[in-house]
């Protein structure tokens, strides 16, 4: 039972728009507690409780809050403070200390979000994303560019090297030109060790090195532990998953059908020209399609296809014909989307 004040409480609280959730924290009682004051319109009756109050601590507040206070930014244990004052003549018990430490604890406030904007033709960002493990593996190659948001997307079966340098020369392709440099995490088929030679100097995986050589980018990482960093693809990605990947498995799935890499690609290629880069940026405020076009004339021009190192053949060809088999022809597949969505 609670007491008339917190009766009052619940029901004030309620008609302020708070959840019985909130109510709940707020006055330290239990959800179901709420819920059956809420429901009642008779107060209480006094007979039936009386709150106990934490008295008992009350001579100690001063003595909590100085040790707090002089302790920061260091937290003290509760058992620790407990041990302290038991000393001091406190008979009470560690459930009511806790409670009242929890009131002298600083609110952590959250990392302010720092928005890092690029030069057109600066920066590029990569990243895979996964969308199925084991036999039906399926990534996607992910590149944005920093000051358009322009974007690319390349479904594939595996992430070996040769696949991500493929991946690249598309990219490439598709935006008209190379960046200046390209942002990535820890890629074992970028990065082989961090600081391995002095601070911020990296240990890069030698065909990937001379692959960023060859197109003349220089391969950046972004900080361990922080992928805000490369906030702009991290946001793709959620994008692509959620309005371009779970609505297509969806319409597939009522016809038996799953997305491979062949439908993956076809599918998505018509998403970007149409959705994804014709988009107004939330946070630009303009079309990525056609700040592309104002990008582009700051990247570098496309040299000759990547041989690689001691191949004679463009690593875009590299890649196993059988990694492109399809489920069904890509006239049957445009066929029976066209007849689920009408």
């Amino acid at each position: 039972m609670i007491s008339y004040e917190e009766f009052m409480e619940v029901k004030i609280l309620f008609r302020q728009g708070k959840s019985i959730r909130e109510i709940s924290k707020t006055l330290h009682i239990s959800r179901n507690t709420v819920r059956r004051y809420l429901r009642r319109e008779e107060k209480p009756n006094y007979k039936m409780r009386r709150v106990q109050k934490p008295i008992k601590l009350a001579p100690f507040h001063d003595y909590l809050k100085n040790r707090v206070k002089d302790a920061h930014p260091h937290w003290l244990p509760a058992t620790v403070l407990f041990q302290e004052i038991h000393e001091q003549g406190y008979d009470g018990g560690m459930t009511v200390l806790r409670a009242y430490l929890r009131t002298l604890k600083p609110i952590k406030e959250a990392d302010p979000v720092v928005r890092f904007e690029t030069r057109p033709g600066q920066q590029m960002q990569v990243d895979w994303i996964e969308f199925g493990r084991g036999k039906h593996h399926l990534s996607a190659f992910v590149a944005t560019m920093g000051y358009s948001r322009a974007s690319f997307v390349e479904f594939v079966t595996n992430e070996r090297l040769e696949t991500l340098l493929s991946c690249h020369e598309k990219a490439f392709e598709f935006f008209g030109g190379v960046p200046q440099e390209i942002l990535y995490d820890n890629m074992k088929t970028v990065v082989l060790a961090r600081d391995a030679y002095a601070p911020k100097q990296h240990r890069f995986h030698p065909g990937f090195l001379d692959f960023a050589n060859h197109f003349g980018f220089i391969p950046k990482l972004c900080r361990p532990y922080r992928a805000k960093t490369k906030g702009k693809v991290e946001r793709f990605n959620r994008f692509l998953r959620y309005s371009f990947y779970n609505p297509l498995v969806s319409r597939l799935k009522p016809l038996g059908l799953t997305v491979d890499i062949e439908l993956g690609n076809y599918e998505v290629k018509r998403w970007l020209r149409d959705i994804a880069n014709q988009r107004v940026h939330a946070t630009t405020g303009q079309v990525p399609a056609v700040k592309l076009q104002e990008e582009k004339q700051w990247l570098q021009p496309l040299p000759a296809h990547y041989v690689g190192l001691n191949r004679k053949a463009p690593i875009s060809r590299l890649l196993k014909t059988e990694e492109f088999s399809l489920q069904h022809p890509l006239s049957v597949y445009d066929k029976l989307l066209q007849e689920v969505v009408v």
